[in-house]
């Protein structure tokens, strides 16, 4: 089975839903622990791409200024 690819934006929307799941009691505990994980896993994409988004970024800038010279 393959994944669906993630968007950034789709990431946070789930971590939030899963935050407030989480803060107005919807979860049982059978269920928190695997909601933890996949929020975990979700965060952890997100810092990646806000890396490598930032590399890039970088990357452009570098270029710009190296074509101005």
């Amino acid at each position: 089975m393959t994944k669906k690819a993630v968007k950034y934006s789709e990431a946070i929307e789930e971590v939030e839903r899963i935050i407030n799941q989480i803060e107005s009691n919807e979860l049982d505990i059978d269920e928190l622990t695997e909601k933890i994980r996949r929020a975990s896993d979700l965060l952890k994409f997100c810092k990646q791409k806000l890396h490598f988004t930032e590399e890039e970024i970088q990357k452009i800038i570098d270029q710009m200024q190296k074509d101005e010279a």
